[in-house]
């Protein structure tokens, strides 16, 4: 008879020759044989802890990530303190998104080897998941300080930088990376976001394409790669990108709405409805399926869903608990301390319209900060922003926290943000509340949807008071339009119609506004303008050289001859683009997304705008320039009635010059950039005033 003793040896025997077995099985990538293989041995000694923690690295190579934390758990219990088990553990907590847990995990494992760098490693890693980026880089440090040639390391304190803004450091720190290990994708891709956020665009699409080769199923580097090839002026490329990325994985964030807008730069309609239906759809059900600027170009009449669209990609990109960096002090300053915030201080249409408010400032009750986002610009605009404000502060290489606590520092009054959603947002800043005061204004024609921003700045055309419903801010209504106006400076001499490829007799209808907005809908219509009047062209801003085959291949299709479209090239010189617009007739406004400082230009230059008023903020500009410079006979109230309106000042020249010499008039008084920046005034004064009393933001009106 067998004694159990033997028994126990022989069985232990046979589940370490198991053990082996699973670990060379592992070893060659044979994952499920390892797996039959632990189990066996578990079967047989079921407190073989060091299989345990095998098994557990398996199952997680299999994706069975529930399983192996019970695994390592199983483990841990074994052998309290082990400091592989509490790393492994880790790890499996980030795959399952519990990086907090993952986190007091590695913590652990480091006060048990203060001097072993793969857990402070691993630590940076959770606190990257966690957005702690400064803590996540003093992790890295002692990670290297151990290993120096520690190549996870060197990657994770790269992204640390990055996510700290400090992309020239980042990039040396991938560059590293490739050095030791040139095969490392991951590296690659963040190396392409260092560059991208340099400003080296194609650089970094070199690094995404890099990337790309390495791991063509890299969700990141292909959703990436079309950003930058979006940003190159190469919209079709950017859809290819998207649609690759969508068909391995449909729901990937914010990637249907980067397709739909790519494509609509493209001016490729190809399945338009359906997939603005789906954007509309996923968003309204709370899914990142779009930016919010994303969103807004595809279903510009869709209030209701953008304002969803806003909310969900803050609580998304912002919405963990964030430091609130003003906490109720009230500030005893002689002059209201307005700072504005922005990434376009340059020759931007958002500088050309604020540069006059900066100047005409009362400099004995306001003190002005412009905050750039970007590195200084030395365009002429960019010039006149710096001279015009008390202080110019660039903080390129600074995170949201930074800023924020700058602003803070500084005792800011009232922050503004002029960008929104645009490129080269950085909501974060806001998120933080470094000002009593934060206003949306100007940059971005719809709503922040987060709690972070107190009001936004329009008027009672763009936004009237039974839409408030569709914002998260408090409404300000300024008097007339909510752009600024002002002085436009434009050549006396400009080009002559034949010199820009225009006829000198025939009807000249334009539209200068950017391609993603001409939809299906509105070319039909200005199809049938054109076949009405055989003579008349239209006259477009040149996109890419996609966007004008797809238009003119539209045309032809409608059964108007391509050449009767014709594309305006790009100028350096605003002066001669507005010059220029007054060569033609009538400005055709785009709808649902209207002109904006597009028609302020072409009303500036003598050219009549006819528009199509919309449901929403971005389809309302137009009309509110319109009314404000009293030519409301030119805003239509459906398309319907904006095709007789183009037909008929198309066909009645008494009529369109009749127009154009209301305009050259203009209305008794139309407000002057100081006039404009008196009554911005007063609503910077009426806000910090309800704030100093401890009130929370309210909607209301400056008188005129």
């Amino acid at each position: 008879m067998v004694s159990s003793s033997a028994t126990l040896a022989s069985n232990l025997d046979v589940a370490r020759a198991l053990h082996e077995q699973g670990v060379e099985a592992m070893a060659q990538g044979r994952h499920e044989e390892a797996l039959r293989c632990y189990e066996h041995a578990l079967q047989l000694c079921p407190t073989a802890a060091g299989v345990l923690l095998n098994r557990g690295s398996c199952l997680r190579r299999l994706g069975r990530h529930p399983e192996a934390l019970a695994s390592y758990d199983r483990a841990l219990e074994l052998m309290p303190g082990h400091l592989a088990a509490l790393c492994n553990r880790g790890l499996v907590l980030m795959d399952l998104g519990r990086p907090a847990e993952a986190l007091a995990s590695f913590e652990q494992a480091l006060r048990l080897d203060p001097a072993d760098p793969v857990a402070p490693n691993n630590r940076a890693y959770a606190l990257l998941e966690l957005r702690r980026a400064r803590e996540a880089l003093a992790s890295c440090e002692q990670a290297l300080a151990a290993s120096p040639n520690y190549v996870d390391a060197h990657y994770n304190r790269g992204s640390a930088l990055l996510d700290l803004q400090r992309a020239q450091d980042a990039l040396s720190c991938f560059d590293r990376v490739i050095e030791l290990q040139p095969g490392y994708a991951k590296a690659h891709h963040n190396r392409g976001n260092a560059l991208w956020l340099l400003g080296r665009a194609s650089e970094a699409l070199a690094s995404f394409e890099v990337a790309l080769r390495l791991d063509p199923g890299y969700e990141s580097a292909l959703y990436n790669l079309g950003d930058v090839l979006q940003a190159l002026r190469r919209p079709e490329e950017a859809a290819r990108a998207y649609s690759t990325l969508l068909q391995g994985s449909p729901y990937y964030p914010y990637a249907l709405g980067q397709l739909v807008y790519s494509r609509l730069t493209c001016c490729d309609w190809t399945d338009y409805e359906s997939s603005i239906r789906e954007l509309i759809a996923a968003t309204a059900h709370g899914r990142r399926a779009a930016t919010p600027f994303a969103f807004l170009t595809a279903a510009a009449d869709c209030p209701a869903a953008a304002l969803q669209c806003a909310r969900t990609y803050v609580a998304d990109r912002h919405g963990e608990s964030l430091p609130c960096l003003w906490s109720g002090e009230r500030y005893q300053h002689r002059r209201l301390k307005v700072a504005y915030v922005s990434a376009d201080f340059r020759d931007h249409p958002v500088s050309h319209l604020i540069a006059g408010v900066l100047e005409n400032h009362d400099r004995e009750r306001f003190e002005s900060y412009a905050i750039s986002l970007r590195p200084e610009d030395r365009s002429e605009v960019g010039k006149r922003v710096r001279a015009a404000v008390d202080r110019f502060i660039g903080v390129t290489e600074r995170d949201d926290l930074e800023v924020a606590t700058l602003m803070r520092t500084e005792e800011i009054d009232i922050a503004v943000e002029l960008t929104g959603f645009t490129a080269g947002a950085r909501a974060g800043i806001f998120a933080r509340r470094p000002a009593p005061v934060q206003v949306n204004y100007l940059g971005y024609p719809g709503t922040m949807g987060g709690a972070f921003m107190d009001y936004l700045i329009a008027d009672s055309v763009v936004i009237p008071p039974s839409d408030q419903i569709h914002f998260s801010e408090r409404i300000v209504h300024l008097p007339g339009c909510y752009l600024p106006t002002g002085e436009v400076s434009r050549r006396e001499c400009g080009p002559t119609r034949s010199e820009c490829g225009l006829p000198e007799d025939g009807f000249v209808f334009c539209s200068f506004n950017s391609h993603y907005k001409i939809t299906p809908t509105i070319f039909d219509l200005w199809m049938r303008l054109l076949a009405s009047l055989p003579s008349a062209v239209l006259w477009l801003g040149e996109p890419s050289a996609v966007a004008v085959r797809n238009l003119r291949s539209e045309a032809a299709t409608r059964g108007v001859r391509p050449e009767r479209l014709i594309f305006a090239p790009r100028v350096p010189e605003r002066g001669l683009h507005l010059a220029r617009q007054s060569l033609a007739d009538l400005f055709l406004d785009t709808a649902p997304f209207n002109a904006h400082s597009t028609a302020a230009d072409a009303l500036a230059s003598g050219l009549p705008v006819l528009t199509c008023q919309g449901k929403a903020f971005a389809g309302r500009v137009a009309s509110s320039l319109l009314a404000a410079h009293g030519l409301q006979d030119l805003i239509a109230t459906s398309l319907t009635h904006y095709e007789a309106l183009a037909l008929r000042l198309a066909s009645t020249p008494t009529l369109l010059r009749d127009v154009r010499m209301r305009l050259a008039r203009g209305p008794d008084p139309l407000p002057n950039a100081a006039q404009f920046c008196h009554n911005l005034e007063t609503a910077y004064t009426l806000m910090w005033e309800r704030a100093q009393r401890g009130l929370p933001p309210e909607s209301f009106a400056v008188q005129a």
